[in-house]
C-alpha cells in the first residue's frame, strides 16, 4: 500500500512550473496545501479509511466461549452418589489460517479505500487550480475592460473637440459614451462573477467566503510544449483502485475457502456428586470431569459454492469497469492535449491581431492630427481590439485549465 501512496509534493513541484511569475502574491501551491489540510471531503475519506482499517482488530477474534450451569432438580442416583449440578465450558475454533484470511481480506479492502483518498486529493488539487485560473482570467478581463474604457474616454475627448470645430457629430460622442456604459456593465458583471468564484475557492479551503485571494499579475503562455508521458495513465489511482478491489475479491475467495472448512471445539464438563451416607468406598462422592472434543462440518455447503461463483463474477465485473474507466480517461487525456494545442494556436493568432489592431489605432490617431477621423472606425477598431484581448486571455486560461487536467491524469 505504501508503494501506491500519492506523492503530493512531486505533483506540486511539477505543477508550479507554470507559475514561476509569482511575485509578492499568494502561491497556488500554498492554496493547495491549505485545501489538502482543511478540506472536509478529504477528512471524510481519511476517516473512512481509518474505520475500515480498524476492522482488522474486529475480525482478529474467535467465537465466544460458551459457559453453562445446570442444577439437577431430581438428583440422578449413581453408584458413587447423587449428581447435584453440572458446569460446562466450550470453545469453538475456526480452521487453521481462517483468522489470518479475514485480516488479509479486511486489509485488502482498506488498501482499496485508501485509493479514494488519493483520488480525492488529486481532484481537489485540480479543482483549486482550475478555480484559481478562472479567477486570474476574470481579473485580467476586468483590467482589459478598464484599459478600453480609458481609451474610449480619450476618444470621447477627441470627439468633443471635433464637435466644437464642426468635424464630428454629437451622435459620435453619444455612441462612444454608450460603448463605455456597455463595457462598464461587462466589468461590473465580471466583478460579481469574481466574488462567486472566490467563494467557490474559499470553500475548497474550508474558510470564510469573503477571504480575499491575491492573484499573479500575469500568466505567460509557455514557449515550449511539455512532454507528456501517456503511459503514466495506467498508474492513475482511479485504475489502481480497481486492481485493489480485484485483489480484495481474491482475498474474499481465500476466506470463503477457509470458512467452508470444519470448526474444531474443545470443552469440559464438571458434575458435582454427593457422597452416599450409607456406604464407604474409595470413589464415594467422587465428582465427574469430562473433557470434550467436537467438530462442526458444513455438510450442506451450497452457500460457499455460491459465494465462489459470486466472487468470479465480481472479478469479471471489476475488469470490465476498469477497462471502461481506462477508455474514458484516455479520451479525456487526448481531448485535453488537443485543446491545449488549440489554445496555443488561438493565443498566437490573438497576439498577432492585437498588434495589428494597435497599428490601426495609431493610424486613426494620426488621421486626427491631419483633421480627419471617423469615429465609426474608432468603435470598430476598439471592439476588435477588445475581442482579441479577451481571446488572448481565454487561450491562456484554457491552456492552464487543460494542463491541470493533464496533471490530474498522468502525474
Amino acid at each position: 500500500m505504501k508503494q501506491n501512496k500519492f506523492n503530493i509534493k512531486l505533483v506540486l513541484a511539477l505543477g508550479s512550473c507554470f507559475l514561476g511569475l509569482f511575485v509578492n502574491a499568494q502561491q497556488l501551491e500554498t492554496l493547495i496545501d491549505e485545501a489538502l489540510a482543511n478540506n472536509p471531503e478529504i477528512q471524510k475519506f481519511e476517516l473512512q479509511y481509518k474505520r475500515v482499517s480498524e476492522k482488522v482488530n474486529e475480525v482478529n477474534t474467535i467465537p465466544n466461549t460458551e459457559f453453562g450451569v445446570g442444577y439437577f432438580i431430581s438428583e440422578p442416583e449413581t453408584r458413587t452418589g447423587a449428581q447435584r449440578f453440572k458446569v460446562s465450558v466450550k470453545q469453538m475454533l475456526p480452521w487453521f489460517g481462517t483468522i489470518t484470511s479475514r485480516e488479509n481480506y479486511v486489509s485488502a479492502l482498506a488498501d482499496a479505500k485508501y485509493e479514494d483518498i488519493v483520488i480525492a486529493k488529486r481532484k481537489l488539487m485540480a479543482s483549486v487550480s482550475q478555480s484559481y485560473y478562472n479567477l486570474y482570467a476574470n481579473k485580467a478581463k476586468q483590467e482589459v475592460l478598464s484599459e478600453n474604457i480609458k481609451l474610449l474616454e480619450t476618444y470621447e475627448t477627441l470627439a468633443l473637440t471635433s464637435v466644437e470645430v464642426g468635424k464630428a457629430s454629437a451622435v459620435d460622442v453619444l455612441r462612444l459614451q454608450m460603448r463605455q456604459n456597455e463595457m462598464q456593465q461587462l466589468k461590473d458583471v465580471l466583478s460579481q462573477q469574481f466574488l462567486a468564484e472566490q467563494t467557490n475557492l474559499n470553500n475548497f479551503l474550508n474558510r470564510e467566503n469573503d477571504v480575499a485571494v491575491t492573484m499573479v499579475d500575469s500568466l505567460m503562455m509557455p514557449s515550449e510544449h511539455f512532454e507528456i508521458n501517456t503511459e503514466n495513465l495506467a498508474l492513475h489511482p482511479e485504475l489502481l483502485k480497481y486492481e485493489k478491489l480485484y485483489q480484495s475479491i481474491e482475498q474474499s475467495e481465500l476466506l470463503n475457502q477457509k470458512e467452508s472448512s470444519p470448526m474444531i471445539g474443545f470443552g469440559l464438563d464438571y458434575i458435582n456428586v454427593s457422597e452416599r451416607p450409607d456406604m464407604n468406598f474409595s470413589d464415594n462422592g467422587k465428582d465427574i470431569v469430562m473433557p470434550m472434543v467436537s467438530v462442526s462440518i458444513p455438510i450442506f455447503n451450497k452457500k460457499y459454492k455460491s459465494q465462489t461463483k459470486q466472487n468470479e463474477l465480481k472479478q469479471q465485473e471489476i475488469l470490465s469497469q476498469k477497462q471502461e474507466r481506462l477508455n474514458s480517461l484516455e479520451t479525456l487525456l487526448d481531448k485535453a492535449i488537443k485543446e491545449r494545442i488549440s489554445a496555443r494556436i488561438s493565443h498566437n493568432t490573438a497576439i498577432k491581431n492585437i498588434k495589428q489592431a494597435k497599428d490601426a489605432e495609431q493610424i486613426l490617431i494620426k488621421s486626427y492630427e491631419t483633421g480627419r477621423i471617423d469615429f465609426n472606425d474608432v468603435l470598430d477598431i476598439q471592439e476588435l481590439q477588445l475581442k482579441f484581448q479577451i481571446s488572448e486571455i481565454e487561450s491562456v486560461k484554457t491552456y492552464y485549465l487543460q494542463s491541470t487536467i493533464i496533471n490530474y491524469l498522468i502525474l
